[in-house]
């Protein structure tokens, strides 16, 4: 069986994560180039209710994939079949265990930016939780996202690697019935809204030597 692997063009985290530990929350923040991206649901470190999230955003160029059909690499559609795949990135903390990832089609248009800062939040810039774009904010707060392409992925350990078969969202990426605004990737369903916390998955960002 062969492969061809496609690469990210464009990847970012989102959050609305406390800044410093206190109360002002960092939805302007933005880790485009940072060499990591993550997901994590923390429960009650603001107040007894809080809750905080980040989630993943990562695009890849479909012309270049429709263009690698035109020419032979990869067969038609309907004899392949498109994986995503994120590669964990070890981390010191706590990793969420027995949970699932959710993986939907981004719905709007978004800007990677160039902050790296993933720990204090101090860099400033789109995307971000509340602004796709330096023009356009999401619709809702946390990105938009097409529903009805919804995928899960399970992590057991939550150290595995990711890889998920999405060829029905790429396939109608190709054939311009879906817009190409790349992939979010969070915590599935009540997980971002239970009373636990599930902190934190990290994956290795494109802009990452690994």
């Amino acid at each position: 069986m062969a492969f061809k692997k496609f690469f990210a063009t464009k990847d970012n985290t989102i959050t609305n994560a406390s800044r410093f530990g206190g109360a002002t929350r960092a939805t302007g923040s933005n880790m485009g180039l940072a060499d990591a991206l993550e997901v994590f649901k923390i429960y009650g470190n603001i107040n007894t209710s809080s809750i905080e999230q980040s989630r993943v955003l990562v695009e890849f160029d479909t012309d270049a994939i429709s263009t690698a059909r035109t020419s032979g690499q990869i067969p038609a559609s309907g004899s392949v079949s498109f994986f995503l795949n994120l590669y964990n990135a070890k981390t010191p903390f706590s990793v969420p265990r027995n949970v699932d990832l959710l993986v939907q089609p981004v719905s709007r248009s978004w800007q990677e930016g160039r902050g790296m800062d993933m720990d204090e939040y101090k860099d400033f810039g789109e995307s971000n939780w509340v602004s796709a774009s330096t023009t356009t904010a999401w619709t809702s707060a946390g990105g938009d996202y097409v529903s009805g392409y919804d995928k899960t992925f399970r992590l057991t350990d939550g150290t595995e690697d990711m890889s998920i078969d999405v060829s029905d969202v790429v396939e109608d990426m190709i054939a311009g019935t879906l817009n190409n605004y790349g992939f979010g990737v969070r915590l599935s369903g009540s997980l971002e809204t239970d009373s636990d916390s599930y902190y934190t998955k990290k994956f290795f960002a494109r802009s990452s030597e690994f």
